[in-house]
This record gives C-alpha cells, sequence and structure tokens, in this order.
C-alpha cells in the first residue's frame, strides 16, 4: 500500500516543480513576457487537470475550460504574479500568501500559490467542499455539459453566458476527450476554415462564427459580434434577454441601426478600463463612443476621466485615461499658449 501512495505521489510532485520553473513571474522590469496562445495552454496544463480529475472526481475538461477563461489562457495579471488561475479570492479561510488586485473593487484580495498546481489544486477542494457544488458529484463524470450549467446554476460565476462560454471552450478544443481517458495531437494544425478574423483597434482580435453568435469577455463584460442580417429581436431571443437591455447596457437609442462588425456588450459597461488598458490614442474615425465600447466604459465615464464636455469629441493623437481621472499636469500640457503681445 506504501509503495502504491509513493508511486502515485511522484507523478504530482513533479509535474508541479514543472510547471513551477515554467511559470515564475520575473521580477526583472526588463523581462520580457511571451504570452500564451490557447494550445500551448492545453498543452502545458492538461496534466494537472487529468491528475485533479483523478483525486477530486471533477472533469478535466471542466477544470481546463475554466482556467483557460478565467486566465485567459494563462496570460492574466493573477495567473502571471500570483500563479492564480482561477480567479479566486482569498475569503475569510485562507491563510496562505496573498495579492490584491482590482476586481470588482479596487485592492481586492487573491489568493497567491507557489506553484500552478497548487492554485488547481485549490480549485479542485474549492469546489469539492462547498456546499452548494455537492449536486454537480451525482452527475456523470463525461457529461461536460451538465457540469457547466450546473456551475452557472450553483453561482460559480455571475456572468448568464457562464456555461455556453465553457462548453464553447471544450467543444472547440475536444477538452472532452481527457474526461474519457483520450489524448491530444498537438502536431496538427488548427482548422480556422469556419472562422473570420476581425481586428478591431490594439485591444482584441474577434472571430465571427456562423449560425448562432459566439459570446466572448472584456473588462469582464460578455459581448457579440454582430453579423449581416442581424436583428435586436433575434439577439435578445437567442440570448434570452429582455427587449430594453442592449439598448441600456450599449447606451443606445431604441431606434439605432446595428452594423456589421459591431461590438454588443449582453452586460453593463464599467465605470473604467481592465488592468493594464491605462491610456488610448484616438485614431482617425474614432469617437468617445466607439472607444467607450472598445474598452467596455461607461461612455459618461470616459468624459468624465478626461474632463471633456458631454456630446464633445476628441481629435485625432490626444491621449485619453481609461482608469484613472486626467492629472492636473496632462490638462496644462493641452492648454495653449497665448502670448502676451502687450510686453
Amino acid at each position: 500500500m506504501t509503495k502504491k501512495l509513493f508511486l502515485l505521489i511522484i507523478p504530482i510532485i513533479a509535474v508541479s516543480c514543472k510547471v513551477k520553473q515554467v511559470q515564475r513571474t520575473p521580477t526583472n522590469n526588463n523581462s520580457t513576457y511571451v504570452s500564451l496562445e490557447r494550445r500551448d495552454y492545453i498543452k502545458q496544463y492538461k496534466d494537472l487537470a487529468i491528475i485533479e480529475m483523478r483525486r477530486s472526481k471533477i472533469p478535466a475538461s471542466i477544470t481546463l475550460a475554466q482556467a483557460l477563461l478565467e486566465s485567459d489562457n494563462g496570460n492574466s495579471t493573477l495567473a502571471r504574479r500570483a500563479n492564480n488561475h482561477f480567479g479566486i479570492k482569498c475569503h475569510s479561510n485562507w491563510k496562505g500568501p496573498k495579492v490584491h488586485h482590482d476586481d470588482d473593487r479596487r485592492g481586492e484580495c487573491f489568493r497567491k500559490y507557489k506553484t500552478v498546481y497548487e492554485s488547481y489544486a485549490d480549485h479542485s477542494d474549492f469546489i469539492v467542499r462547498g456546499a452548494r457544488y455537492a449536486f454537480l458529484f451525482e452527475l456523470s463524470p463525461t457529461d461536460y455539459k451538465s457540469w457547466a450549467k450546473g456551475l452557472q446554476k450553483a453561482g460559480y460565476a455571475t456572468s448568464r453566458t457562464y456555461a455556453s462560454m465553457l462548453i464553447r471552450i471544450i467543444e472547440d478544443n475536444q477538452l472532452y476527450v481527457f474526461d474519457q481517458g483520450g489524448t491530444l495531437s498537438f502536431d496538427e494544425p488548427v482548422n480556422d476554415a469556419d472562422s473570420e478574423e476581425v481586428v478591431l483597434g490594439d485591444v482584441d482580435n474577434f472571430q465571427i462564427y456562423p449560425n448562432k453568435h459566439r459570446v466572448y469577455s472584456k473588462n469582464r463584460i460578455d459581448y457579440i459580434i454582430v453579423k449581416k442580417g442581424d436583428t435586436f429581436k433575434n439577439i435578445t431571443e437567442e440570448l434570452g434577454m429582455l427587449p430594453w437591455e442592449l439598448y441600456k447596457y450599449n447606451e443606445i437609442e431604441e431606434d439605432a441601426k446595428l452594423v456589421e462588425g459591431q461590438i454588443l456588450y449582453v452586460q453593463p459597461k464599467r465605470n473604467k478600463a481592465e488592468h493594464g488598458f491605462d491610456f488610448h490614442t484616438v485614431q482617425e474615425g474614432e469617437t468617445m463612443y466607439s472607444i467607450s465600447q472598445l474598452y467596455g466604459i461607461k461612455l459618461s465615464k470616459l468624459y468624465e476621466k478626461n474632463l471633456m464636455e458631454e456630446g464633445t469629441e476628441p481629435e485625432i493623437g490626444q491621449k485619453l485615461w481609461l482608469r484613472k481621472i486626467k492629472e492636473h499636469s496632462d490638462v496644462i500640457e493641452e492648454t495653449p499658449v497665448i502670448e502676451d503681445f502687450d510686453k
């Protein structure tokens, strides 16, 4: 019995140590961070999800999909600086290391881990020990759809499309094979024949998929991209929303027209941009409204932060503040100098 236990622990320690070396975040400001693609993340961390599936009975596909979504494929600030791949906050019972990060409120407390494996294990324990998640373990371990819907029902996330996003990630990347004890080949090229890439500004790359709308997340807000032939009615019916919500969340009138490629939020916009997007330089053709949509900021807050009168538009090349109120020094720099010709 002791020998079998020892053999089981060895691969866990080995994977944990390996991940720790890969994920250690440089403290040197001159170091260059190379972002992970989704496929790279799956290849690097699938073994952790499988280990946790065997230990906790949570489907590996669910764990991986949650990690990919919550950590932005391992590229989020929490993932890089705290090895926190699931965005788990401290809560009153957490006695381990902590890191403070702006989320729903400024400077919220999040758990910090020595290795990525610790994050995965703590995520499993968080679900296993949570009374509201107990019903999930009555489901089949290969029924990822019911698990995704169950997590949303139990209130794991506030997003009304959380389950559909997890299911989409699992199916797009065939993560369900891990639940069945299978493997994936990472040598085959990704098939993008059915997708069309649309680039909006310098913030994100978006994809439009045929048939139903794919739901994305920006600034922790769910949104879709308008497709040709879309109407407010067909979108509200597809997403199960109330008629007034799309107008209110996107700050538009009821007689507004939808434009192909337009960002359309299905949740309220926030008071500031997400961490890492402090400023925006205005490009030709951009308006205050288009910029507010690009970063998921309420239009009134964008005006407020830049000390601008509502209804006015910025000039090309103007620097807009996205997270804090414009500093007084910047106002002075933009104020024209009037020479005193009487001297």
